[in-house]
């Protein structure tokens, strides 16, 4: 097909993809097993159990299936926000005058204004045929809260929220949209559990992190019944939901004879960005692609491009089990800068044995540097980004320009994973000059790497 004349390319409905993609399948070295923190075994279907749902546990422990249906009830409800639109930024190449030609793939057309939606209606399809009656769970910037609000209230099934205090304080609107869905939520850290009372006597004032509000909802699920947590990221049940993102963006390239030569994607804990690479980089496993793959994280918490590859609980308060992942440390909470969805101190395993085998490259920079590029994005796309995709659209520019210097016609892709009709103050922050950057120092990292367990396996 001719692209001369097309800038958004959809897909039919009978082109969503009717199976996950699990690239851990094709991966020449699996990551690391999850260890129970008390014995320092590998944990078991039983151990997870009492957290998850049994399907989602299932599915975290499967490193081998390539494949997975997805059930057609769930196909149902995906149509009606998917598939989502890969477009071609013709006016962001023309204002770069690039030679390089810029596709995303945006996620955002959805009351959720994320990509978060995803997997929040697969999980919470598989509560319901579990018959459970309350979830539990954390969110950042809120997209996940409010993807899951929106689940909870089709599948009809009952939800506390845990949001991180100082986004939720950042974005109060959010908290009527999570609402209006019929979840309760709560500030984290919060005196409704005994791990966020802990927390605030030793931080008093802290704005929390994410690590603060998975402690939280864990400890709730677990005292609640029919009761089961779930969570938006880090995990690999939930990258392989995101998967669709990526499915769908390589069906339409392939329709039109596009190969990528850089994708990129932002992350905090990692399923947006290894929602879209997935089935890019099990090609480039396989060496059949020399596409590069770029993660873009906060300068304030960058546990990728500054962490440590090493065991530590996924949590604040250390109830988790034991991931082998990129990590400042779970004692580790970042400033209270603006994209509260990449606040987390670690990252999905998968995504973190691939960046230390070799296969992603990582970036990290400053909350002023991100919004100005979305700034320039929205004026020139016309899409007002989130601050955690803004993150991706920065790299983007920067690849864009880097063509332009050395006159490559190259294709770029990144993901547009979510919209900032919330963020709406970040906004009018920046614009006024109030706007600081946050970069820890060596010395306030080694604070979060002192903590890291010792593990011998």
């Amino acid at each position: 097909m001719s692209l001369k004349n097309v800038t958004r390319m959809y897909l039919s409905e009978d082109e969503i993809p009717r199976h996950w993609y699990n690239m851990r399948a094709d991966m020449r070295q699996k990551p690391d097993p999850m260890l129970h923190p008390g014995t320092g075994r590998p944990v078991s279907a039983e151990d997870l159990g009492a957290v998850f749902c049994k399907e989602l546990v299932r599915q975290e422990l499967d490193a081998d299936t390539r494949l997975v249906d997805i059930p057609e009830e769930l196909l149902d409800f995906y149509k009606s926000t998917r598939p989502t639109p890969l477009i071609r930024a013709r006016f962001l190449e023309k204002e770069l005058d690039t030679p390089a030609e810029i596709y995303y793939k945006f996620e955002g057309n959805n009351t959720s204004g994320s990509h978060k939606l995803n997997s929040a209606a697969a999980q919470v399809y598989y509560a319901k045929k579990e018959g459970l009656k309350n979830l539990t769970t954390e969110t950042g910037a809120g997209q996940w809260g409010t993807a899951l609000a929106m689940a909870c209230a089709f599948f009809k099934i009952g939800l506390t929220v845990y949001m991180v205090k100082v986004s939720s304080q950042q974005k109060p609107y959010r908290k009527a949209v999570i609402e209006t869905f019929g979840a309760n939520l709560i500030q984290s850290p919060s005196e409704t559990t005994e791990i966020g009372k802990r927390i605030l006597a030793e931080n008093p004032g802290t704005g929390g992190s994410l690590g603060c509000a998975v402690s939280e909802a864990l400890e709730a699920a677990m005292k609640t019944p029919s009761c089961r947590y779930v969570l938006g990221s880090v995990m690999d049940h939930v990258l392989l939901h995101q998967s669709i993102i990526g499915q769908e963006c390589k069906t339409a390239l392939d329709k039109y004879g596009i190969e990528p030569n850089i994708i990129i994607g932002c992350a905090g804990g990692g399923s947006n960005f290894g929602g879209l690479i997935a089935p890019f980089i099990g090609e480039k496993i396989k060496e059949k692609t020399s596409t590069r793959f770029i993660t873009v994280e906060p300068a304030s918490c960058p546990s990728l491009t500054r962490g440590r590859f090493a065991y530590d609980f996924g949590d604040t308060g250390k109830t988790t089990p034991l991931i082998k992942m990129y990590t400042l440390g779970s004692s580790y909470i970042p400033p209270t800068e603006h994209s509260g969805g990449l606040r987390y101190h670690g990252m999905n395993p998968t995504i973190s044995k691939l960046f230390n085998d070799g296969y992603i490259e990582g970036r990290n920079v400053k909350q002023t540097d991100v919004f100005r590029a979305a700034l320039q994005f929205a004026k020139i796309e016309g899409i007002l980004p989130a601050p955690e995709s803004s993150h991706a659209i920065w790299a983007a520019i920067d690849e864009a320009l880097e063509c332009k210097k050395r006159n490559e016609k190259k294709v770029i892709l990144f993901s547009l994973s979510g919209t900032g009709s919330f963020d709406l103050a970040a906004y009018m922050s920046y614009m006024e000059g109030t706007m600081a950057d946050s970069i820890p120092t060596d010395a306030d990292l080694e604070k979060g790497f002192a903590t890291l367990p010792v593990v011998s396996i």
